[in-house]
């Protein structure tokens, strides 16, 4: 019972429920050239006189054509996010047709029926400098290429660093506010740009309030409403519809409110960054302690490094209101004191999801169609 209340932490932006997709990238095959046929030897004819004509060679071979592969890849953005909607363009040195395609839901992109020989690729999105990478395609072979990274252009930066700081964290806002986990599972609450500008009050608020109401929220925590229900805890709720419906309200209301209290009340008044800034470089134990930290560490408005004041006292505040509609048999100070600690560990753990594994299956506003606007 402790720790599926507990488990109530990670549904902040529904970060807590985690369906992991497996991809399967295909190998390359390669066809074997086709052997030249042997020359048949020459024919003699003697002629009705006695003489011998010229010998008679047969027909040169016509030439096999080379069988036509396949190139196939994925692009990426600097931080190593899928770039879903990028445009990818493949030119041949004989001066061929160039062929362009557009990069899927995964940055993945194939080019078909491509001869054999020296290419390029050249992968572009609005906003983003342009990825390239050539190399040789064999006869029949079904070549899977690096990853192709496009950046930010230079334009961009300049106006995260010189614009004004609350239009950047509005943009910045709305980007977050596009990021799902395999497209439908909101993942609101992590940066994937290290120096994001600060939010404000009123930014934090407008997260909390879209986090909490997203529909992929509330059916998770009627997953968990459910399970409760089943277990019969809380058994002074009671069961049936309305023992079902108290189990939800209860649980709805520790989402909603802790959201609010840590990640906007208290993120307001002591200055602190309620995200989860990805790290994504360094070494494994680096990443690892980073994520790990998440729960006790923040960035602050000042972009400096400190105590999550926020997370750590919104954990116990989000305790003790919830003694206003639990049953008063499940109320208690050993209680509360555990499933705070409980909430406070779990912040690590979402932290570790969010290093090494979510990153790869969200998808990102910085990743949209460059052909819209």
């Amino acid at each position: 019972m402790l720790y599926r209340r507990g488990v109530r932490r990670l549904l902040r932006g529904a970060t807590g429920l985690i369906w992991l997709a497996l991809a399967v990238l295909p190998g390359e095959l390669l066809l074997s050239a086709t052997p030249q046929a042997q020359q048949p030897p020459a024919v003699q004819r003697t002629q009705p006189d006695g003489t011998t004509p010229q010998a008679l060679t047969a027909p040169e071979p016509q030439a096999v054509p080379q069988a036509s592969g396949s190139i196939s890849g994925t692009v990426v953005d600097q931080t190593g996010a899928l770039a879903i909607g990028a445009k990818v363009q493949l030119t041949r040195d004989d001066n061929s047709p160039a062929q362009e395609v557009v990069s899927g839901d995964n940055g993945e992109y194939v080019f078909s029926s491509v001869s054999a020989g020296s290419f390029h690729i050249a992968a572009t999105a609005s906003g983003f400098t342009t990825g390239t990478y050539s190399g040789q395609l064999s006869p029949g072979q079904a070549l899977v290429v690096p990853k192709i990274t496009i950046s930010l252009a230079n334009a961009v930066t300049d106006v995260r660093v010189g614009g004004d700081s609350e239009e950047v964290a509005e943009e910045e806002v709305h980007e977050q506010l596009q990021q799902r986990v395999l497209g439908f599972i909101p993942n609101f609450y992590v940066s994937y740009v290290p120096d994001a500008a600060p939010l404000h009050a009123k930014q934090k608020f407008y997260l909390a309030w879209r986090s909490s109401i997203d529909p992929i929220t509330i059916v998770g925590v009627g997953f968990l409403a459910g399970i409760e229900q089943a277990a019969d805890d809380y058994p002074g709720y009671g069961q049936g519809a309305q023992g079902y419906a108290k189990r939800f309200g209860a649980g709805y209301a520790d989402v909603f409110i802790g959201t609010f209290i840590d990640s906007a009340v208290l993120t307001s008044v002591l200055k602190q960054d309620p995200r989860y800034f990805y790290q994504g470089t360094g070494t494994t134990k680096s990443r690892l302690l980073h994520a790990l930290g998440n729960s006790v560490i923040c960035k602050g408005d000042n972009k400096q490094w400190q105590p999550n004041y926020s997370a750590i006292i919104g954990a116990f505040a989000t305790g003790g209101i919830s003694y206003l509609y639990y049953p008063a048999s499940d109320r208690g100070a050993a209680l509360l004191v555990q499933n705070s600690l409980i909430r406070i560990g779990l912040g690590s753990v979402a932290g570790v999801f969010q290093e090494f594994v979510l990153q790869r299956y969200t998808s990102r506003a910085r990743t949209h169609d460059p052909s819209q606007p």
